[in-house]
């Protein structure tokens, strides 16, 4: 007998749709065919226990499984409960009247229990655009996928739950999930901003870097509270639209994280990789494809702590997604993009020992030695940060516990403010979110300098012997300051005070 299931597989942080056809037939054995990886393959046998484990029959036949489409590399374990469904259908254990109606997806144990897959919301959502009234999954990944609406959601525990429902012996209610268009007003983060004492000038180039989207790099001798700084940078973040939580848990989904197995994930991402990861790590890629720490930080801070300590080589496949807000992982026969818009927050020591420029420690380095270290970044990736933030040493007057400090929720109101400013002026234009984000085009039509900002910025890009590219993230730079203070104009004091975040460029830091 001939029956088709259907299913899911995962295409970058997409899904598509996989028809599961088993022919039983005279004959003996189990052949698996359609381009299955080795995890597919050994699926067979954790079928063949399922049975046996759950009081079901594996036929005494031929048994042919076809994953179609045949061209389509299918991986991982998902396969399982569709293949062993499809199985008890042709061999009419199970009904076949529902089953074209509902996309199937599990990993079955030894025992027929259903275990969790990866990829569950993006499965749910082409489910539904595929037409399908219904999606049978794990328990564990039933809030994930509940939040697609116009979809029945059927949460089971094992092989048997599954049958029974098909064969209408028991009833399974679907899933629900709250689904809310934006998260509430406080911030879900336990550190704050009021815990900083003192490096004022610090916080304001880093809440001018959220309002605006901007990468940042922290630069200053150890223990001046960069990393502290940086980790608090989520707590002043807007909070994320629904597109963003959508895409933001696509992802994390593919990346089979535990954060999203409870529904959509409203807070910003903030990954901290270690100096030490790989560039597939990083950057995404790998035998099974998968995204990176660039595409986890989507939407969210990508934070390089110790910045010169990463490899040269690592530090320069980050240029494309910096520019582009993606990235591509090639092979022969397929091309996978994941989506890579991140803020940048670096860090960073100013020399070998540490002391560069310290008001008060010497520094032991050589000036050849100083130059090495800052060369360890290349110009290029340098250029593509669009503040660069000397960190002093916090003075023991501001380190008292009884110094007053400004809260992140103060500073992230302003943000949000201005973050409404841009999205209202770029409300026309896709794919345009932040000051950013802007191209040359728009630059001139939103960013038009006056005579006097103009001749600032010229002399300023003669002095620092700045390039062209820097000379448009002054301009988004002293955009976003004029937002925030609720300008439409940009004034001479925005230009000033955005090319002061440029004093660190290598033409000009430490003269």
């Amino acid at each position: 007998m001939f029956v088709k299931c259907y299913a899911g597989t995962l295409v970058g942080i997409e899904a598509m749709t996989i028809e599961v056809e088993v022919n039983v037939s005279p004959g003996l054995g189990m052949f698996l065919v359609g381009l299955p990886d080795n995890a597919v393959r050994e699926s067979q046998e954790r079928v063949r226990s399922a049975f046996e484990n759950s009081g079901l029959k594996m036929p005494g036949k031929k048994v042919v499984v076809n994953l179609a489409p045949a061209d389509v590399r299918k991986e991982g374990s998902a396969l399982d409960l569709t293949i062993a469904i499809a199985i008890l259908a042709a061999t009419e254990q199970v009904a076949t009247d529902r089953i074209g109606t509902y996309m199937i997806m599990g990993e079955l144990s030894l025992d027929g229990t259903v275990k969790p897959i990866r990829g569950a919301l993006p499965i749910a959502l082409n489910a539904r655009a595929a037409g399908f009234s219904g999606l049978i999954l794990p328990h564990e990944n039933a809030q994930e996928a509940a939040v697609v609406e116009g979809l029945d959601v059927l949460p089971v525990g094992s092989l048997r739950d599954v049958v029974a429902f098909l064969n209408g012996e028991r009833n399974i209610e679907p899933c629900h999930a709250a689904l809310s268009d934006e998260m509430d007003g406080n911030s879900p983060y336990g550190e704050d901003f009021a815990d900083v004492k003192g490096q004022s000038h610090v916080k304001r180039a880093l809440e001018v870097a959220a309002a605006g989207g901007h990468n940042v790099i922290m630069i200053g001798a150890p223990g001046s509270g960069k990393t502290m700084l940086a980790r608090r940078m989520p707590s002043i973040m807007p909070p994320m639209t629904l597109d963003e939580a959508l895409e933001t848990t696509k992802i994390h989904s593919v990346a089979g994280k535990a954060d999203c197995t409870g529904g959509l994930i409203w807070k910003r991402p903030f990954r901290s990789p270690h100096h030490l990861a790989s560039q597939v790590a990083l950057i995404g890629g790998g035998t099974n494809p998968q995204p990176g720490e660039i595409s986890l930080a989507h939407n969210g801070i990508l934070f390089l702590d110790e910045l010169p300590e990463f490899g040269r080589n690592l530090l320069e496949v980050l240029r494309q997604p910096l520019e582009d807000k993606r990235v591509v992982v090639s092979r022969a026969k397929y091309s996978i993009e994941y989506p890579a818009n991140f803020m940048l927050v670096a860090a960073m020591n100013p020399c070998p020992c540490g002391y560069y420029n310290h008001p008060t420690k010497e520094c032991v380095c050589s000036p050849a030695s100083v130059a090495r270290y800052m060369n360890r970044i290349s110009g290029p990736l340098f250029d593509r940060i669009d503040l660069h933030v000397e960190v002093s040493p916090v003075s023991l007057d501001d380190i008292g516990y009884n110094v007053s400090s400004e809260g992140s929720d103060v500073i992230r109101r302003r943000v949000v403010a201005a973050r409404e400013r841009q999205a209202a002026r770029f409300s026309g234009i896709t794919g345009v979110h932040t000051n950013a984000m802007m191209n040359s085009a728009m630059l001139r039509e939103f960013c038009r300098l006056g005579a006097e900002s103009g001749a600032m910025l010229k002399r300023a890009m003669e002095r620092l012997d700045l390039s062209a590219r820097a000379y448009d993230r002054i301009i988004k730079v002293a955009r976003t300051i004029a937002d925030l203070e609720g300008k439409n104009d940009i004034a001479p004091s925005h230009v000033a005070e955005a090319i002061t975040y440029r004093s660190l460029d290598r033409a000009s830091w430490g003269k």
